[in-house]
């Protein structure tokens, strides 16, 4: 069970961000397994394996919802050509909530300039 390796990050990796690191399909089904056969706590098993505690949680989901087969076949979220129209609008939903909160702090800040 080994993880394929991160892009090794330059010398001024502070400044320049990091690529995460990808695990292949058999690690994750892999570190599932182990996680169902309760043999350790998951948050043990996330140690061991190097991973979140979360992230076992997510892959589990994912494999629960989409069987072996179907399961981490690909990297990330989908082309927005094949997103479901509920995911984009939630997407979307928040970061107009985050913009809204900026805007309040803003007029906020600004009726405090005018006092």
């Amino acid at each position: 069970m080994t993880a394929k390796s991160p892009n090794t990050p330059p010398e001024d990796a502070g400044a320049q961000r990091q690529h995460p690191v990808v695990y292949t399909k058999e690690f994750k089904l892999a570190a599932v397994a182990r996680l169902k056969d309760g043999k350790q706590t998951a948050q043990a098993l996330a140690n061991e394996l190097g991973v979140r505690r979360n992230q076992l949680y997510k892959w589990a989901k994912v494999l629960e919802q989409n069987g072996p087969e179907a399961s981490f076949t690909s990297r990330g979220r989908k082309p927005e050509s094949e997103e479901s129209e509920l995911a984009r609008v939630k997407r979307e939903l928040s970061r107009v909530k985050e913009d809204f909160e900026l805007l309040k702090k803003l007029e906020a800040s600004f009726a405090r300039m005018k006092r």
